[in-house]
């Protein structure tokens, strides 16, 4: 756009010598902090800055295990991470970079008299430009070091100075190649390997601008550097665990393994794909850690990233990950106990420049995960590896050479299933060990994952599938016991209730699930209001919640449904009320089960929380038995009307659900594990469709291929770099944004923020802070994930920007915020900042107990038609 305005004005150009730049040791790379007030002095010049960048990649390499060393980071690939502001010599941005200091006066440097620092976009492209005969890959990946792709520029251009400072650059570039040994750039093999190099240079150039290198101006300051650099790195948490070796299956978790988790456990030897199919409550999760360890111990992973289907991540694994670490990690391990991303511990404990700072893009529990060495952390952060999404790269870097375990897989639409089936083939090219754990997959799903599209076999279950290299191998898990599980489809809501409030008063422990946040909260305070007047304890737990009362919440449930509950469960019956959070990754003990109809893969995942733990059988009461209803209209019904699957049908597509009814209508029993795979496979076998069945069947088809292709387009590495509050990894469920709720908000005459936090703590926000790390972790405690529908109009106000310091705060291309706030009255009642209406279609409140609630103004008649 620059060279097309400056070829527009030509005419009015006088042609003229091209000025000479500034010597290469007054050029400035940043400007220093001189006061708390935002008095700014001359920092460290390029040359200086990009050594201890080249270092600090230097030392990362080092620390890498020996296969990611030797496939992705070959002899100059530290000279990549250090020529990537050579950008940063151009007039604009050097002139640009001036004026922010005291007593500049402008145009003023030699070499700096007419540059337009208003003009000045992106120094990275300037890099990018500078390299352009290079080849394909090292421009690309010098132009995206700030996390997102460049245009395209000539080296030469008047716009960046012309051929003098080109010669500048190249005269860096020349000296940063002396100072590493005369090294040359390597080659980069592919797109992969570009994206794993593109993050070590993001992740080097974060680590070399941070607080470890203050008080250096130039090269002859770096007496220490070595040092420094390791010592920075350290700060940043990039330290290789210390593992025990040869523990046993019993020292790690209590007791001996199952058949079938042996079997899993002697199969994973070295990176590849393996997947482990097995009925719920089997231990699926101890059998992937330990697999993780044997790799982790072998020198073969350099950490561990286990990925859950959602953003409510149960603090129980978290749990049983720190005690797993707690047993397999070295007692001198640097940084032990903050070595796993939990409750923001590891992002206090660890220091990582500008970006990783708070109010940084990368401080963000979501995304630095993917950096410690070992995190619990969602998907959706990994498929983000693999897309077009501005640091998607330093994904890519941080989860290279790691065990990288992926729970629940069965819970992924046809989007995300496309996206998921290239982030495994990517992870194998990254030298990880992938391990996929699902109770329900079809086979066509499970070769789909493992690059073996196409009809095989009938597959046994439990099932242990290995993929290396291109030979598939397929190992029985043995039969385990069978129990029987008594099923019920009711279509009415009211008996179900009763049903449940019953058996609670005789001392079980029921469990209701509905598909959508709304339903659960209407079934809560149905039953709640009925269940104090039998003193039955009922509880909620769901998405909308935020994270401190949801920690509260969930510990208390958890621990009263886990395998703790034991003897609180003689003491009276309850019911505990929830979505999906319910069928994931909680390990909780249910006598009773109540379900609103979904898939079938689904409903087997909640079946799963029935009578899961032995120990508990003696202290159940003797009326209960192993029995779940059904909660949906009949098939024939629901065929005819679509109001017949409620809200459901807005959560799981209607084709899939009247299949699943057809499976289930009349079972009034079934075996358990024996019955998994056939029912699976019955729900979604292919069939011809006439009629409703044909009509729904045929838009399924044609969403998915839509879905499909919009996957692939996400994942395409040309294009414009989409932020990351634009990227869809699903599409099965509504899109959330954030929502930080506060009792209230005033600026104070000093100039600082005072706000009340939405569990009435007080907490001053003032910039002069020096250490904001607890106050940003306590900030995202009050932050709730709601549909983007439902989020307060107001989109983060002017009045709001010091928090900007504290949470990273992203606009889309359309405007959309990654961040809205709203004001929690003492009624529950949410406003605007300045108590004014927060949401037209909606009334929306907050309750510790019932959560985020927003009710529709006007009713509108729903279609019936299908």
């Amino acid at each position: 756009y620059a060279e097309y305005m400056i070829r527009r004005n030509a005419s009015s150009l006088k042609k003229r010598e091209e000025p000479a730049p500034p010597p290469l040791s007054e050029c400035l790379a940043k400007t220093v902090s001189l006061s708390p007030e935002g008095r700014k002095g001359p920092g460290m010049d390029v040359l200086t800055h990009c050594t201890i960048v080249g270092e600090v990649a230097k030392a990362l390499i080092q620390r890498s295990i020996p296969a990611v060393k030797k496939q992705f980071f070959p002899p100059g690939s530290e000279l990549i991470a250090a020529s990537h502001d050579l950008g940063k010599l151009n007039p604009l941005f050097q002139e640009k970079i001036r004026r922010a200091l005291p007593g500049y006066t402008p145009n003023s440097l030699p070499g700096l008299e007419s540059a337009r620092p208003d003009l000045e976009k992106s120094h990275a492209a300037v890099s990018q430009a500078a390299l352009e005969d290079w080849g394909e890959y090292i421009p690309k990946i010098l132009g995206r070091h700030h996390g997102y792709s460049s245009d395209n520029y000539s080296a030469n251009s008047e716009y960046f100075g012309g051929e003098p400072w080109q010669k500048l650059r190249m005269n860096l570039l020349e000296q940063l190649r002396r100072h590493f040994g005369d090294i040359d750039f390597p080659e980069v093999k592919d797109d992969t390997h570009a994206a794993v190099l593109s993050g070590l240079t993001c992740v080097a150039d974060w680590i070399g601008s941070g607080s470890t290198f203050d008080g250096i101006k130039r090269v002859e300051d770096l007496k220490d550097l070595p040092e420094r650099v390791q010592n920075a790195v350290d700060k940043a948490g990039f330290v290789l665990p210390a593992v025990k070796q040869e523990l046993s299956f019993k020292a790690l978790f209590g007791f001996d393994p199952r058949p079938a988790q042996s079997l899993f456990i002697e199969a994973v030897s070295s990176p590849g794909v393996y997947v482990l199919e097995a009925q719920m409550g089997m231990g699926k999760t101890e059998a992937a850690l330990y697999a993780a360890y044997t790799v982790l111990a072998q020198g073969k992973a350099s950490g561990i990233y286990f990925a859950l289907p959602t953003k409510l991540t149960s603090d129980k694994i978290f749990t049983r990950m720190n005690e797993f670490l707690d047993v397999a990690l070295e007692k001198n391990t640097p940084l032990r106990k903050s070595l796993l991303l939990h409750s923001s511990a590891w992002l206090r404990a660890t220091e990582m420049g500008e970006e990783g700072e708070p109010g940084g893009a990368w401080f963000h529990t979501r995304k630095r995960g993917l950096l410690a060495p070992f995190a619990v952390g969602t998907i959706d952060q990994a498929l983000m590896s693999v897309m077009n999404v501005k640091h998607g790269f330093v994904r890519a870097f941080g989860l290279a050479g790691k065990a990288v375990i992926l729970d629940e897989v069965h819970s992924y639409d046809s989007y995300t299933g496309a996206l998921l089936d290239i982030l495994v083939q990517t992870l194998r090219e990254m030298g990880c060990t992938v391990i996929i754990l699902s109770a329900t997959l079809t086979d066509e799903r499970r070769r789909n994952l493992l690059g073996k599209a196409g009809a095989g076999a009938p597959s046994a279950y439990p099932l242990i599938s290995v993929m290396k290299g291109a030979k598939l191998q397929e190992i029985p898990a043995g039969v385990p016991d069978a129990k029987d599980l008594m099923i019920r489809r009711i279509g009415d809501d009211e008996a179900a209730l009763a049903e449940a409030l019953k058996r609670a008063d005789e001392g079980q422990q029921v469990l209701w699930i509905e598909n959508t946040v709304d339903e659960a909260q209407k079934a809560y305070r149905l039953l709640s209001a009925r269940a104090a007047e039998c003193g039955v304890e009922t509880g909620l737990l769901h998405s909308r919640f935020v994270q401190k009362d949801r920690t509260i919440n969930e510990k208390k449930w958890v621990d009263l449904y886990g395998k703790e509950g034991k003897e609180k469960r003689k003491k009276t019956g309850r019911i505990l009320v929830g979505t999906q959070v319910l069928e994931q990754s909680l390990d909780i003990d249910a006598d009773f089960l109540v379900t609103r109809l979904c898939p079938t893969d689904m409903l087997f995942q909640r079946f799963g929380r029935l009578w899961r733990h032995e120990e508990h059988d003696e202290v159940r009461p003797q009326s209960a038995i192993q029995e779940a209803w059904i909660l949906g209209a009949n098939y024939a019904e629901t065929l005819k009307h679509k109001k017949a699957l409620g809200k459901t049908v807005y959560v799981y597509d209607p084709y899939i659900l009247l299949r699943t009814l057809e499976v289930w209508e009349h079972r009034e029993h079934i075996r358990l594990p024996q019955d998994i795979r056939p029912l699976v496979e019955e729900t979604y076998r292919e069939r011809t469709e006439t009629g409703t069945l044909g009509k729904l069947k045929e838009r399924l088809r044609k969403e998915r291929e839509t879905l499909q292709n919009f996957a692939l387009l996400g994942v395409a590495r040309s294009g414009k770099t989409l932020p990351d509050v634009n990227a869809r990894t699903r599409y099965s469920e509504m899109e959330t944004q954030d929502v930080l709720l506060l009792r209230s908000v005033r600026k104070t005459d000093d100039g600082n923020l005072a706000l009340t936090l939405s569990d009435g703590t007080p907490l001053t926000l003032t910039p002069s802070l020096r250490d904001k790390r607890e106050y940003a972790a306590e900030l995202t405690k009050h932050i709730v994930s709601v549909p983007e529908k439902q989020v307060p109009q107001a989109v983060f106000p002017r009045t709001l920007a010091l928090l900007k310091e504290y949470i990273y705060v992203e606009t889309g291309e359309h405007g959309e915020s990654s961040l809205y706030v709203a004001i929690l009255k003492d009624s529950g009642e949410l406003t605007g900042i300045d108590y004014t209406e927060v949401s037209k279609g909606f009334t929306l409140s907050y309750d510790k107990t019932i959560g985020y609630r927003a009710e529709k103004r006007d009713h509108l008649e729903e279609d019936d038609e299908w």
